[in-house]
């Protein structure tokens, strides 16, 4: 993807990290209608599902069935998550797009999610990417807690550089810089830009933010300054890391997009389309989503004087 100053690209993490944490099990044909909605629109990638195991994430048990019944676009990459060899294994079955890969530079957030340290992790992943290259699948390496650990606090730099060095090792196209429980902040968020670009100058950098203390669109516009055209979101704002205490929705991808069209920044993605998405998911879900735009309205929604 040729990157410009006018366009950005949005992947929909909705139907993975969204629906992972809601507390009532979201039916499977609702799950491929919302990801059906979103290729409709025109985003750019969708990150489907995880090949975790059930007792783990119950919310991912059906994720072959929404696999293997989606409607695919082709200006659309179908991306799913996973934690390990199996999971690669059950993955590569049901042609992905990408694999996206996750450790967290946390050692202590690592054991929560993943019951091992971050290396252990790293060393299992080196089998999953040779997997990959066989299969000619792409993967992608996402860095949790890449601007605090809700366990340790800070992640020193050094710490998120180490874990992307192994990452583009064992062959990984791209990296997710990830702030898993929304403790990162615009000065934070273009430091750690800086000194990944001065290390890899060329590396596709992804941006993963939530809106847990309300900054995440700043963070958005921060790494945007920065360079970075490629950010997560996920439908109605909905989401969050089980394995994290305090973890609330990812930034919202209609707020997202409505925040780059006002600037004047394409994105590729029919705004109404998404909002009546949202509309549609707020009814399934049977609760009210953290989504400011489709609350509000558009910025330019004019509405009669009175």
């Amino acid at each position: 993807m040729k990157v410009s100053d006018n366009r950005v690209w949005i992947s929909d993490v909705c139907p993975r990290d969204g629906f992972q944490i809601e507390p009532e099990l979201v039916p499977t044909e609702v799950k491929i209608k919302v990801i059906d909605a979103l290729s409709a629109a025109g985003v750019t990638a969708i990150e489907v599902t995880a090949f975790v195991h059930p007792k783990a994430v119950p919310q991912m048990a059906d994720a072959e069935e929404v696999m293997l019944n989606i409607k695919r676009n082709p200006g659309t990459r179908y991306e799913v998550l996973v934690p390990n060899y199996r999971g690669a294994e059950r993955a590569l079955r049901t042609n992905p797009d990408q694999l996206n890969l996750v450790v967290s530079a946390s050692e202590s957030h690592n054991r929560s999610n993943l019951r091992r340290g971050t290396f252990e992790t790293l060393n299992e992943f080196v089998e999953v990417a040779k997997l990959c290259a066989e299969a000619g699948v792409p993967v992608r390496g996402g860095v949790a807690t890449s601007f605090g650990c809700p366990f340790e606090g800070k992640v020193a730099r050094s710490r998120v550089l180490e874990v992307i060095a192994q990452y583009l090792d064992l062959g990984a196209e791209s990296v997710t810089l990830a702030d898993t429980t929304g403790m990162a902040n615009p000065e934070l968020v273009r430091e750690t830009v800086r000194d990944v670009k001065a290390k890899w100058p060329h590396l596709e950098i992804h941006m993963h933010f939530h809106n847990t203390r309300g900054m995440g669109l700043a963070n958005v516009y921060a790494a945007y300054v920065e360079g970075i055209r490629h950010f997560d979101a996920s439908l109605g704002g909905i989401g969050g890391c089980p394995f994290a205490p305090g973890a609330t929705g990812n930034i919202c991808t209609e707020d997202t997009v409505n925040m780059f069209h006002d600037m004047n920044i394409a994105t590729g993605i029919d705004l109404d389309q998404l909002l009546a998405a949202s509309r549609r998911l707020e009814r399934q879900l049977g609760h009210q989503l953290p989504s400011q735009v489709l609350k509000a309205g558009k910025t330019m929604e004019l509405h009669p004087h009175p």
